[in-house]
This record gives C-alpha cells, sequence and structure tokens, in this order.
C-alpha cells in the first residue's frame, strides 16, 4: 500500500499506513485501534480462556509489527492479512501447548489483568460461543477444508479475503469451500454432532 509521492525523496513513494506500523507508533495505534476487537472475537472463537484471548491477541499485533513491511495489498485486504497472521500464532500456540505448559509466561501475562479485564474478555468469550460451537463442529473435516469454511462462514470474511490470509487463489479456496459445506452437511447430520445454533449451522452448510 503506497501514498502519494513524497516530493522531498526524489519522487519515492511514502510507505503506505502497514509498512509504517513498524516504526511509527501512531500508525501502530491506530491499526490496533481499529482492528482490536475483530483480532480478539477471531481469537475468542476459537480460545475459552480470557488469560490465553489476552495473550494471543498481543502476540497478533507484536507479528503484525514485525511483518508489516511485507504487507501488499494486491494480495488482500488489511483484514485478510491480519486474520492469517491471527492464524498462524493460533496454530503456533497450539504447538506449543501440545509440547510445554510455558508457566512462566502465562503467569506474567495474568498479573496485566486486573478483575475488569477478565470480565470484559469472559463476556467477549461468551458472545463468541457460537463460533467456538461451530469451530468444534469442523474439527472432523480435512485441515485445508476446514480453514476455508471457518474464515467465511464463522469470521465472515468474502472468499476472496479467505483465500488471501490462506495463501491460496480465490478460485482453489471456492472450490475447497464447497467440499467443506458437503462435509459440514454430512457432519451435522450425525447424532454425535456438537450443539451448533441454527442460525450459525446455516452459515456452515
Amino acid at each position: 500500500m503506497t501514498g502519494p509521492a513524497d516530493p522531498g525523496a526524489a519522487g519515492r513513494p511514502r510507505p503506505g499506513p502497514l509498512a509504517r506500523i513498524g516504526h511509527d507508533p501512531d500508525a501502530l495505534e491506530a491499526f490496533y485501534t481499529e482492528h482490536v476487537t475483530a483480532v480478539t472475537r477471531f481469537v475468542a472463537r476459537r480460545v475459552a480462556d480470557p488469560h490465553t484471548v489476552a495473550d494471543l491477541t498481543a502476540e497478533v499485533f507484536l507479528a503484525v509489527i514485525h511483518s508489516a513491511h511485507s504487507y501488499r495489498p494486491g494480495r488482500g485486504t488489511p483484514v485478510a492479512w491480519l486474520y492469517g497472521i491471527a492464524r498462524n500464532v493460533i496454530s503456533g500456540e497450539r504447538r506449543r501447548a501440545a509440547n510445554e505448559l510455558r508457566a512462566a509466561s502465562r503467569i506474567a501475562g495474568r498479573r496485566l489483568l486486573d478483575d475488569d479485564d477478565i470480565a470484559r474478555l469472559e463476556e467477549r468469550i461468551d458472545t463468541e460461543s457460537a463460533g467456538r460451537a461451530a469451530c468444534l463442529a469442523l474439527a472432523g473435516l480435512p485441515p485445508d477444508e476446514r480453514a476455508v469454511l471457518e474464515l467465511v462462514a464463522v469470521d465472515g470474511l468474502p472468499v476472496t479475503d479467505a483465500a488471501a490470509a490462506l495463501g491460496i487463489r480465490p478460485g482453489t479456496a471456492r472450490v475447497r469451500l464447497h467440499r467443506a459445506r458437503r462435509s459440514a452437511q454430512q457432519a451435522m447430520g450425525r447424532p454425535a454432532a456438537p450443539d451448533v445454533p441454527q442460525e450459525q449451522m446455516e452459515r456452515l452448510i
């Protein structure tokens, strides 16, 4: 993303807002303010512990700082790029959690949350319970298909943005989405299917 040319830099374009995040605190604050609620909701649809939601949301924005220079608008919207980062952070956390408890970092993170913070996060987690149920219902799908369906049906991204978040072509995303919906429809008909609210189920299938 680029802005108008900078007359003082021999006509070179100024970096856009995302490119400035890594070194411009105002740009970072503006991006954070605009997107922190969406990221918190994204994480809360996949995690039910308020401390972990807070930790992972912070990690997403740390990753944003380090990778802002790599954003290319031709590959998708900022939201698609951000959700791609959030997916990677959550996946990384799940891999780490399988190997160790990371007790020290979790204790440190909890000291940063007061009672009001925890209450707000618990409210957000409760609000996103339908999304978590939907993600659980999709657990048996092939990972590539599940990823597209989660982003489109649960997180509300257009197919083109879901494709950008996953680093695949839109046509590939549409094929995977079609397969995933068909698989989800079969899964929802099984007696042991998770309790997904009707409105959310209609989005999945």
